[in-house]
């Protein structure tokens, strides 16, 4: 970097108290916002139930949208506004109800298809019953079997006289008719609803609406025109799926930590692996206090972004590490907080680039993302942030406070050991110091 003449080392672990005070109040200020304000909130992800996001095409209350999707049969929903979509009034819609159908669904579905009907009946036809009845794992489709004397016919036929008008399958059209309106809670999708699978082995999908579908009409009759045609997005996730999800996560971020602390061990000596772990620690603390203070919420992706920050936290870590490794090989007289100046001071330029190219990769998908982009943005960006500073101002001056208070500045003696006897090995390869 111009601002740094060449040649000359800067007093950096001089400044390590300053940026020491900033991290701390920082990360006490993130774990603030965990357990005090505004509070960790977890997304669908890892809480379970269903949730749609929608760009509103006029201004709307929160008040207003709540009612709609209560008066929908939907209790107790969350409405929230997104902060940073790329549209004005978008709200984000939560409810804890998923798509997965009851038991009494189930078994009701089961007697209105007619399975393993014996009985000719008004409500079940010969020509209606049915061997086998399976539901999805959403609950968003039925799949049926028929009965061997059952006709089961593919798509609608097109009349060549009138090319708009399609010839309806009869059976098929009362195929349609078996479960509409008559299982409380299961609505048919609009338009085609009734999709034949496979005509030999007289297989049907039905295709039921799910609770974000329902959502939409209930806003659609309470609101009109000022909702749209299909929402921004619209997922849902299990309550035990959801729990496993939000487990797995927290593993996976501890997992991580733990052989990163191998890594740098048995790369370097395991009295640096401390100041690395403490490093990103740091840094995944603070980045989620930003997201959390930022009122978005602990998702998926938010996770992703925060492996990601370890990632990137060790590499910086470990490019220094590596400069201070070979300082000490080559300034021999040198004392240890002096060759951690040293090799900052060669590093800072390289670091600084390095961080700059990848935020401005990063700010276009801040600017034009969709709002799950622009969490992972948000997240990436912090954690650089602060993972650049931190590999310079925490995690070298910590490793040199762990051997000088611990080890009594052996990391010095014994590197200077070793590079003694490289020297009696071959005196050409190191450099006098």
């Amino acid at each position: 970097m111009r601002w740094l003449k060449p040649g000359r080392d800067y007093d950096f672990m001089g400044l390590r108290w300053y940026f020491i005070t900033a991290s701390i109040f920082l990360n006490l200020l993130a774990l603030f916002s965990f357990f005090v304000w505004p509070g960790l909130k977890w997304g669908t992800d890892f809480r379970g139930g269903t949730e749609i996001e929608v760009a509103f095409e006029t201004p709307v209350e929160a008040a207003a949208v709540r009612g709609a999707v209560e008066a929908a049969g939907f209790g107790a929903p969350d409405v929230v506004a997104v902060p940073g979509a790329r549209k004005d009034n978008t709200y984000l819609v939560r409810v804890q109800e998923v798509s997965a159908l009851s038991d009494e669904q189930k078994e009701l579905a089961q007697k209105v298809l007619c399975l393993a009907a014996t009985d000719e009946s008004a409500d079940c036809p010969k020509g209606l019953r049915s061997d086998e009845v399976k539901f999805s794992p959403g609950g968003d489709k039925i799949t049926v079997r028929y009965q061997k004397d059952v006709e089961v016919c593919g798509p609608p036929e097109v009349d060549p006289a009138n090319p708009d008008a399609k010839i309806e399958c009869p059976p098929r059209a009362e195929i349609g008719k078996q479960l509409t309106g008559r299982v409380p809670g299961i609505e048919l999708r609009a338009g085609r609803a009734v999709v034949v699978q496979n005509v030999r082995e007289r297989k049907v999908d039905f295709l039921l609406k799910g609770r974000g579908e329902q959502m939409m009409d209930g806003l659609r009759a309470a609101l009109g025109a000022t909702v749209p045609e299909q929402p921004e997005r619209s997922e849902w996730v299990g309550a035990k799926a959801g729990k496993d999800l939000r487990d797995a996560a927290i593993t996976s971020v501890l997992i991580a930590i733990i052989f990163v602390m191998g890594y740098i061990a048995f790369r370097f000596d395991v009295r640096f692996a401390p100041g690395a772990i403490v490093a990103m620690i740091h840094d995944v603390l603070i980045a989620a206090g930003v997201i959390v203070l930022a009122g978005h919420e602990i998702t998926l992706s938010t996770i992703a972004a925060l492996l990601t920050i370890v990632g990137y936290s060790i590499m910086d870590t470990v490019v220094v590490y590596d400069r201070v490794r070979e300082n000490l090989g080559r300034h021999r007289k040198m004392s240890f907080p002096a060759i951690i100046n040293k090799a900052i001071t060669e590093m800072l330029g390289r670091t600084i680039k390095t961080s700059l190219t990848t935020l401005l990769s990063l700010l276009p998908f801040m600017f034009w993302g969709t709002t799950l982009i622009k969490n992972f943005a948000l997240t990436l960006i912090a954690g650089i942030i602060v993972g650049t500073y931190s590999s310079i101002f925490i995690a070298a001056p910590f490793t040199e406070w762990i051997d000088r208070r611990f080890y009594a500045g052996k990391t010095m003696k014994k590197t200077r050991r070793i590079v003694r006897k490289a020297a009696a090995a071959d005196p050409g390869s190191v450099p006098a110091g």
